[in-house]
């Protein structure tokens, strides 16, 4: 049983955004067939919301181990847990980023999880994950890490 799971999905605003494939779409096919057009650019937006639902990756604390899309570790080889929402996090994800942490960030989720890695034979200093719930997902992620 998962002690935390979270998938993230992308926002609504982004499902809205990419609405704009569809006149992009038939104001360049129009000219050859209005019916290619319409047809070409449901489409596109078919798969592209189809990408951005398929791809979206989960973050899942089960039998001891941190997975935050395709990447997992054991938590037993983490150590501190830090929230951080709004500039802060922007602040963690930008200018204090350290090019060796491992990152699992999606742009349309502010808030973030950095959770040191304490391996010595690990290069990566830690790991920067976006989560929708900061409080609830370290919560859980410092109560598997203390078991």
């Amino acid at each position: 049983m998962p002690i935390y799971h979270e998938r993230l999905w992308p926002g609504f605003w982004l499902f809205i955004a990419t609405l704009l494939i569809v006149p992009a779409t038939i104001l360049v096919l129009a000219p050859i067939s209005m019916l290619a057009g319409i047809i070409a650019a449901i489409t596109l937006y078919c798969l592209t919301v189809g990408i951005l639902v398929f791809s979206s990756p989960t973050i899942a604390i089960t039998d001891g181990t941190l997975t935050a899309g395709r990447a997992s570790i054991p938590v037993k080889l983490l150590g501190n847990v830090t929230e951080f929402q709004g500039d802060e996090a922007v602040q963690e994800r930008g200018p204090r980023l350290d090019a060796r942490a491992h990152l699992m960030i999606r742009g349309w989720i502010s808030p973030i999880i950095k959770v040191s890695v304490t391996d010595a034979n690990d290069p990566t200093p830690y790991w920067i994950i976006s989560t929708r719930n900061p409080t609830g997902f370290a919560n859980a992620l410092r109560e598997a890490i203390s078991a």
